[in-house]
């Protein structure tokens, strides 16, 4: 179940960096248009604003799936292995608190979009249910990578297996980081 989330949320990071690269293109045609052309979209705010708020809710359940979160854990890593597991399943049990209203609250923001038809006062005239919908839908994608690591998370530590869930849910150690910085060298020496 977790490589079918993580495959989900992988995807969804992989759409949000192009989402980002596309917004940087946009905000660039619209900064040389109006310098040089004299002409502007005139919705270039409102479209990369809904396009950053889509990224970044679509890049949350890949960020936590591969333990990439900023975290201050210095304190943490020096407590024996078993209450360091426990502490790892609390901060994602709180985490995932968060997260919960966090849904909760698109999820109203987007039921309330639908009920009065609501639209943005530009002269797009966006249904705002769109760009909610999108939001919302990657923020629900995160809560349900915090239910599946906090499941995967439980079982280990059931099963007498701390290691394991230090593994799944720790911060990433300095030999992490280095084996994905040679790893991005590698590819991009072989594209």
């Amino acid at each position: 179940m977790r490589r079918g989330v993580a495959a989900l949320a992988a995807g969804m990071a992989y759409v949000a960096g192009w989402n980002y690269l596309a917004c940087a293109v946009f905000i660039t045609f619209d900064i040389l248009g109006r310098s040089f052309l004299g002409i502007s979209s005139a919705a270039t705010v409102e479209v990369t604003g809904y396009m950053l708020a889509g990224g970044i809710a679509w890049a949350l359940a890949h960020t936590l799936a591969r333990r990439a979160h900023i975290r201050v854990d210095v304190w943490v890593n020096r407590l024996p292995l078993r209450l360091r597991a426990v502490l790892h399943l609390l901060s994602l049990l709180l985490l995932g608190v968060f997260a919960a209203f966090c849904a909760w609250a698109a999820w109203s923001l987007v039921d309330e979009s639908i009920l009065f038809d609501a639209h943005d006062n530009s002269a797009l005239r966006v249904p705002l249910v769109l760009p909610q919908g999108i939001w919302a839908f990657g923020i629900f994608a995160f809560c349900a990578m915090i239910l599946v690591l906090m499941l995967d998370g439980v079982l280990a530590l059931l099963a007498g297996r701390p290691e394991e869930l230090d593994r799944l849910l720790g911060s990433r150690s300095i030999d992490d980081e280095a084996a994905e910085a040679l790893e991005a060298v590698e590819m991009a020496r072989h594209p």
